[in-house]
């Protein structure tokens, strides 16, 4: 297992408080909650059968990093908010089956994305709760989409997998993963590494805070 540096910053939302981590995920502090979307589980094994190329170790340094955050943050709860899985059920989703296992203690619960395609009773499986389109704790919405408009709720989401392009030295552009934080939304990037940067149509009003490996930081 490779050692991960969580780094975090601190955002209130209705006055309690959360922690945005370069690790892709926001814990709750008040509940104990771990809270993180698109994980696209069996997306290699996925792109693999149909011939494409794909390096095997990339669900084992996703679960890695879960079991750090787990063992860093101790939730009693992890949500998330949808895209768990990916495609049809393959031998990835196997591997996360048995990796689930330790910890039965933790109350684990899907918000069910456009991916999640399965029964409730596979879910049921693997020791998840499902909620077919949102959960609302506290007067927070927790969804999979982020909504396009104004809205008088707070949402918490994921899905279009937000990044952020920053101008470098000269006319080099590099472009980071980030939350998106606006007064009616957050939107979370995709947890999983095997996945693509949305840099376009920025939540409007919204602050980003952007990370890398090491740190992250608020733009």
């Amino acid at each position: 297992m490779q050692l991960i540096t969580i780094a975090t910053q601190q955002i209130s939302i209705y006055d309690q408080k959360f922690l945005l981590t370069n690790q892709r995920v926001i814990f709750w502090k008040k509940h104990q909650i771990l809270i993180l979307s698109d994980l696209h589980i069996g997306k290699t094994a996925h792109f693999q059968k149909s011939g494409i190329a794909v390096p095997t170790s990339i669900l084992d340094k996703d679960l890695d990093r879960l079991q750090q955050l787990i063992d860093q943050f101790k939730p009693r709860k992890i949500i998330i908010v949808g895209d768990l899985f990916h495609a049809e059920y393959n031998s990835e989703l196997n591997v996360f089956k048995d990796w689930i296992q330790q910890y039965k203690y933790i109350d684990w619960a899907l918000i069910k994305g456009n991916h999640d395609r399965f029964q409730d009773t596979t879910y049921a499986q693997f020791g998840i709760k499902v909620f077919p389109k949102s959960l609302t704790i506290d007067g927070i919405t927790l969804v999979h989409e982020p909504s396009k408009k104004e809205q008088n709720i707070f949402c918490i989401s994921g899905h279009i997998h937000p990044g952020i392009r920053i101008k470098g030295k000269g006319k080099q552009y590099f472009t980071l993963p980030c939350f998106q934080f606006s007064q009616t939304q957050l939107i979370l990037p995709a947890f999983s590494l095997f996945t693509g940067l949305n840099t376009r149509n920025p939540l409007p009003k919204s602050v980003n805070y952007a990370f890398t490996d090491e740190e992250i930081f608020k733009l």
